[in-house]
């Protein structure tokens, strides 16, 4: 079994899950990661860890335990002292995979929940993000249990995935939750090198992710995937409804078959995803909205080649 397959569950009623991954886009999309970590790498980087490599990093003395194949003889006969090589470890791309468990993305309407199209997001990009020597790390936030998983390359990066992903939310997720805000900090502190830090939300509740925002994208390169469900844009016309805030528990009694309050409702759920738009742009973050009806893998695809040309 691939370590893709093995991320995925059955899906049921409850749990609909991502739905379909097809080999052609997941390829079309690791195409797209792919030049985009070639550009990164691209430059005056260079690893801060010793290892594996081309490239010296120092020549000391011999210690016992050392590989005797890396003696350098120069060195060894013009000291009298046996000394070894230490090379740079090659290039790998890190990338920080920023998770919300909230219980707002239990929500969905249409063909599965927000949670479902995160969950293929993060398979996706954790996917493409673990092949060829490349770590994947993971922060979540939303809920009370946060985790932060340090970067690990091919299956160990996916078996922490996948940790994260079959943890349910805990139903007072609300109360003592950590925000989008602190997992950004707390991502930075541990971004130590250059990365593509990927950040999966609907991007609802306290803004107070503007600052952290902005100084991460001032040294990584940042893509917010925002998932939203079409009956947060719009209310139907079914009559009079009870509307839950799942961040905070707040209920609100609605009458729907008000045209006007139908139309007020769209009015404040465009200007507030307008409004999100304007500050990831402003914090010169890349951002791309997928949605539970329809193809999510698709239109993330097309959004990573557009970039790719750009």
């Amino acid at each position: 079994m691939t370590p893709l397959r093995a991320l995925r569950t059955e899906p049921t009623p409850a749990r609909p899950g991502p739905g379909p991954l097809p080999d052609a886009l997941l390829r079309a999309l690791e195409v797209s990661i792919g030049r985009r970590v070639e550009a990164l790498l691209a430059g005056d980087y260079r690893s801060t860890l010793h290892g594996e490599g081309t490239e010296l990093a120092q020549v000391r003395p011999y210690v016992p335990g050392d590989d005797v194949r890396r003696i350098d003889w120069n060195v060894t006969a013009r000291t009298g002292e046996a000394h070894v090589r230490v090379q740079l470890a090659e290039r790998v791309l890190v990338t920080w995979l920023v998770l919300d468990t909230s219980p707002s993305m239990q929500f969905g309407t249409a063909d599965r929940r927000k949670a479902d199209v995160a969950e293929g997001v993060a398979i996706a990009v954790g996917h493409v993000a673990t092949r060829r020597g490349n770590r994947l790390g993971l922060v979540t936030f939303g809920d009370t249990r946060a985790r932060a998983t340090p970067p690990r390359q091919g299956r160990m990066g996916l078996i922490g995935l996948l940790t994260a992903l079959r943890d349910e939310p805990a139903a007072d997720g609300a109360v003592g939750a950590t925000s989008l805000g602190e997992a950004l900090q707390r991502t930075g502190a541990l971004a130590r090198q250059r990365a593509v830090i990927v950040l999966v939300s609907d991007f609802r509740g306290p803004i107070d992710w503007r600052r952290p925002l902005l100084e991460l994208a001032g040294k990584h390169e940042v893509i917010a995937v925002e998932i939203r469900d079409p009956r947060e844009q719009e209310l139907p016309n079914v009559g009079v409804l009870w509307l839950v805030d799942p961040e905070t528990g707040r209920e609100l009694r609605v009458d729907t078959r008000s045209e006007r309050l139908r139309a007020r409702f769209a009015d404040a759920a465009a200007d507030e995803r307008d409004r999100l738009a304007g500050m990831f742009a402003s914090a010169g973050a890349r951002h791309v909205v997928l949605t539970t009806s329809g193809d999510w893998l698709r239109t993330l695809a097309v959004f990573m080649r557009r970039r790719r040309r750009q």
